[in-house]
């Protein structure tokens, strides 16, 4: 056998040697990293005794939030927990029972644990929770997290589980070298809640809402790939005014509205992957307002984050 031969065919079986370590080590550093505790210092709470006896504003406005920033997208309508990904190649994830029926995951929670899981993205046992959009509603007001909190502890009870979270090997080995985040990584803890702003449209108010983008579309808006997804999963847009950006398609807040109702952009092409059972519960003043601010974030080049 020619000696280039040999040395090709052990070069490939040390690689093969070192990929199959390297995947042992990610998965043990995933399985540590998702068992990890994580500390936070809560805030004081205030919407404690809001929650035991909610009038019916506050459960309205609990409603709402519940059905368009995206809970029910995981939990269902009824909280009782939902499918929101399988891509038949390892790729599953179920979010768990909150409604207030048998195997609800939060019967227990007092008012700091609904605080460490919504906002921080912390179990009650200090654990990080992997797939909770926290990052998106660490900037919950005092009232909006206790109105939501209130609603989903009103739901009828209903039947459920805990939550499903399996995950191929090549997503475990990018979890555990940190090239995937979880929750409460995203985060940074110190923030405290927001003071309200009034409703309006205008770009404070926006911005207060579009923190249900961050998720998808990063702390920047610019988009690109969203971490941990299916391979076939478009890339989340740029929402800022820089290279690629998608608001070039929308020349007014009335056709990004209608895009957000539809699901479709102005050409009648349809938008993959963006939460629209979400969106479209966004009011007219909400949708109005993310226009708004987005139309005054700086620019930044696409898939930045």
């Amino acid at each position: 056998m020619k000696r280039w031969v040999k040395w090709s065919l052990g070069a490939l079986g040390a690689l093969m040697v070192a990929a199959a370590a390297a995947a042992v080590v990610g998965t043990q550093l995933a399985e540590r990293k998702s068992h990890r505790q994580v500390t936070v210092k809560l805030q004081p709470v205030t919407w404690a005794t809001t929650v035991a006896a909610p009038d019916t504003g506050t459960l309205a406005r609990g409603k709402y939030l519940f059905n368009s920033r995206g809970c029910a997208e995981c939990h269902g309508l009824d909280g009782a927990g939902r499918e929101f990904i399988n891509d038949g190649k390892g790729l599953r994830m179920k979010g768990p029972n909150i409604s207030p029926g048998p195997g609800s995951v939060v019967a227990r929670y007092t008012p700091e644990d609904w605080e460490r899981t919504v906002r921080h993205g912390v179990k009650p046992d200090g654990r990080p929770v992997f797939i909770m959009p926290s990052e998106d509603y660490n900037q919950f007001t005092q009232d909006d997290l206790g109105a939501l909190v209130a609603y989903v502890r009103s739901l009828p009870p209903v039947s459920g589980s805990a939550a499903v979270v399996e995950l191929p090997l090549p997503v475990k080995v990018m979890y555990g070298y940190g090239a995937i985040q979880d929750a409460a990584q995203k985060i940074d803890h110190s923030l405290p809640p927001p003071r309200p702003i009034a409703a309006g449209v205008n770009a404070g108010h926006g911005a207060y809402v579009a923190n249900m983008c961050i998720g998808c579309h990063g702390p920047g808006l610019s988009g690109g790939k969203i971490p941990g997804t299916p391979p076939d999963w478009a890339p989340a847009a740029n929402l800022t005014p820089g290279e690629g950006s998608a608001l070039a398609r929308y020349p007014s807040a009335d056709a990004f509205v209608a895009m957000l109702r539809s699901g479709k952009r102005p050409d009648g092409t349809a938008v993959t992957v963006m939460p629209f059972e979400s969106l479209r519960e966004l009011d007219d003043v909400d949708a109005k307002a993310v226009y708004a601010y987005l139309k005054t974030v700086p620019a930044r080049p696409f898939g930045q984050r």
